[in-house]
């Protein structure tokens, strides 16, 4: 397969600010894969919370590091070249990949670190597939820091947790409900009442519209008292989760700001025994070989909110900075070749 050159199609953002509307379709070089990095032929990246909250400055000046700037940090597709050194992959191998913090997604090829890439299971497609590196990782790791063991095989009464998941029929929220249920455990999630049905198909014992009294005090139905929370939704303060947690209770929020690390800090400080954790991860290999392992199985699914091609990438960046996707929101680039 010989290599490509000469320009691709983009989509970039030159400043921060502008939501969908910054965004600028444009041709640029086909960018060359460097020492351990494998140049990839995009048929899907995904669009998370972090694209729009880097777009919006929440890590300027730091990210993104220059501009203009592809964003796009989930890649599927197809590799096309080799850097020099790498030998686990070949051209033509189908791949997810998780390119942070150099983004790239948003265009018709891409480099990612051939450590960050792994082969995707002829049975998971590349828009399932997309939908891992950041999404479902990240459920999983929230999970994991909340101390919820995930592992069927040791389930039993004695292990079992209470489990609340905000915003679950969201990008996050949707995978840790799965997740929470695979393992055993007891999953109470809040959504908004046209998706109570999708959250209780996909595991959860209890659903809570957040707009009620009830789901906005993110009490449970039965009086349960949460061991660990995956908080995906914003807006609800330390004050709420106190009293519905459980005596050594952990809330893990997924996306923290600057009140959420002051108040980590002062409960480290005063030796609180509920506690609130900002997660800050990375997704590894051996996590996006265990989550293709269960799509592939059909043990986990992706609810995909909607599909854009990458001339429209726009409609999906705002879709989902709109915060009201049901899963995840896709771009699709190019046509992808039969498996």
């Amino acid at each position: 397969m010989a290599a490509p050159s000469g320009t691709m199609r983009a989509v970039q953002y030159d400043r921060y600010g502008g939501g969908a509307q910054g965004l600028k379709h444009v041709e640029v070089p086909i960018p060359s894969p460097k020492k351990g990095e494998v140049l990839i032929r995009m048929e899907a990246t995904s669009i998370n919370v972090a694209d729009c909250r880097f777009q919006n400055g929440i890590a300027r000046p730091f990210m993104p590091w220059r501009f203009p700037f592809i964003s796009g940090f989930d890649l599927a597709g197809e590799v096309v070249e080799l850097g020099a050194g790498v030998s686990n992959f070949k051209p033509g191998d189908k791949v997810i990949a998780i390119n942070f913090p150099n983004g790239g997604g948003l265009a018709e090829y891409a480099v990612a670190s051939a450590s960050r890439t792994v082969a995707r299971p002829p049975e998971v497609s590349a828009v399932d597939g997309v939908c891992v590196p950041i999404a479902a990782v990240t459920a999983r790791l929230a999970l994991q820091r909340a101390g919820v063991n995930l592992d069927p095989a040791h389930a039993s009464t004695t292990t079992r947790k209470n489990v609340l998941v905000t915003a679950a029929s969201g990008a996050v929220g949707h995978f840790a409900v799965q997740l929470a249920r695979m393992g055993g455990h007891n999953v109470t999630a809040t959504c908004g009442a046209r998706n109570l049905g999708l959250v209780q198909s996909l595991g959860a014992d209890e659903a809570l519209d957040y707009k009620t009294p009830e789901g906005a005090k993110l009490r449970s139905p039965s009086g349960r008292e949460y061991d660990a929370v995956v908080h995906c939704a914003t807006g609800f303060p330390w004050s709420v989760f106190r009293p519905v947690l459980a005596a050594k209770g952990t809330v893990v929020d997924i996306t923290p700001g600057f009140v959420s690390g002051v108040t980590a800090i002062l409960q480290m400080l005063t030796f609180s025994k509920k506690r609130l954790v900002p997660l800050l991860a990375m997704a590894k290999k051996e996590d996006m070989e265990l989550l293709l392992g269960m799509l592939k199985q059909g043990r986990l699914k992706t609810v995909i909110d909607s599909r854009h091609p990458l001339g429209s990438a726009h409609e999906g960046w705002a879709k989902s900075m709109s915060g009201h996707a049901t899963g995840k929101v896709v771009i699709e680039i190019g046509a992808a070749k039969p498996e």
